[in-house]
């Protein structure tokens, strides 16, 4: 039966798209899963280190992100989602749950704020990406200061509770409340 499987799909190739290793993934075909991980664990190594800062929780993260890309492509469907999407809603589930799992324990003591003259302009990637998965909203995000944007970041887009975001980011969880509530009452201000 699961020979039958595998040859109603066609073999992956280096040009398949995403959603096509998908459904090879679904059809137990390791090389699919390969490409999709050479494909995407870089920009999902990237982007998880952004929002947490010990590279082995990371690591443990990208690697649970392709386990559960294994067990589960069969539910992957493109009128849903488009896969790149689908796999990121993964990965930032498996860091949350990395974080959330016993034996790790939340930054307790703040970082300091970081001076006005140190902080950085966003990456190119980042603006690209806000501009293309969020439209009006990604103008909206790219201009808010880089801590307003960080806790939206954490908070509504990869669904961390304010607590947790406040730990990632190294504050105080009343300030990550208060940056919270001015950035949403700029992004309102932003878009009407």
């Amino acid at each position: 039966m699961q020979w039958i499987r595998n040859r109603s799909v066609p073999p992956p190739t280096e040009e398949s798209g995403d959603a096509d290793l998908l459904r090879a993934v679904a059809g137990r075909q390791v090389e699919a899963l390969r490409l999709l991980h050479r494909r995407h664990a870089p920009w999902l190594r990237s982007r998880l280190a952004r929002r947490c800062a010990d590279p082995d929780v990371v690591d443990a993260a990208v690697q649970d992100t392709f386990v559960a890309i294994w067990r589960g492509a069969h539910r992957f469907t493109e009128t849903n989602s488009d896969a790149a999407a689908w796999i990121w809603t993964i990965a930032i589930r498996r860091l949350l749950s990395t974080l959330r799992g016993a034996g790790f324990r939340w930054q307790s003591t703040p970082v300091p704020e970081i001076p006005e003259q140190s902080r950085t302009a966003p990456s190119a990637e980042e603006v690209v990406l806000l501009g293309i998965q969020h439209g009006d909203l990604g103008g909206a995000l790219s201009r808010l200061s880089p801590e307003l944007r960080a806790v939206i970041q954490a908070t509504v887009l990869d669904g961390l509770t304010v607590r947790e975001a406040a730990a990632l980011l190294g504050v105080p969880e009343g300030t990550a409340k208060t940056r919270l509530m001015r950035a949403k009452a700029r992004l309102r201000e932003y878009l009407t």
